[in-house]
């Protein structure tokens, strides 16, 4: 069984969250929400409710298989937890999958990880994953070793495929 953990915290993307976290456990993964605090309720944009299943302090990237970055407002919280940022940073030395969709790349560029990496995110944040060092494309999916990254919301089926293609190959044993 696959295990994942997404990130979350208070103004996430509601579809951004959902989608995925629905779709992976579809397809038979262990999906956790992990926030600030186990326990807790966030609210997406749209107000649908989250409760973390564990905080950021348990999220263990040896355990895990990958670590998905919803997007809206909710990055530009998360990218402020070392703890966040230790998970990520964790999961690109282990190489393992790492998913991040529109703002999510906030996350990723602030854990000092997208040098050199092909990826895509909502074009507001080009300027930062460039400054960041990426290589910024304007497509639906990027795959670019670990990490699969997304544009929006109308870009989720394309970004699902991709990020569980990626999960399969990388967890063949």
């Amino acid at each position: 069984m696959l295990h994942v953990v997404s990130l979350i915290h208070d103004q996430f993307e509601d579809l951004e969250l959902w989608y995925p976290v629905l779709r992976l456990r579809e397809a038979g993964a262990s999906v956790l929400l992990a926030g600030e605090k186990a326990g807790v309720e966030y609210h997406g944009k749209y107000g649908v409710p989250a409760h973390a299943d564990i905080s950021f302090d348990e999220i263990d990237p040896d355990s895990i298989d990958a670590l998905l970055v919803p997007g809206g407002w909710a990055p530009d919280k998360l990218r402020r937890f070392p703890k966040v940022l230790d998970a990520v940073r964790a999961m690109f030395r282990q190489e393992k999958v790492v998913g991040q969709i529109c703002h999510a790349g906030w996350v990723l560029v602030s854990a000092g990880v997208l040098n050199g990496y092909r990826v895509t995110s909502t074009p507001g944040i080009r300027d930062d994953m460039t400054n960041a060092g990426a290589i910024w494309l304007d497509e639906p999916v990027v795959v670019d070793r670990n990490l699969v990254s997304s544009r929006r919301p109308p870009d989720l089926p394309d970004y699902l495929k991709a990020l569980v293609k990626l999960l399969q190959e990388k967890t063949v044993r």
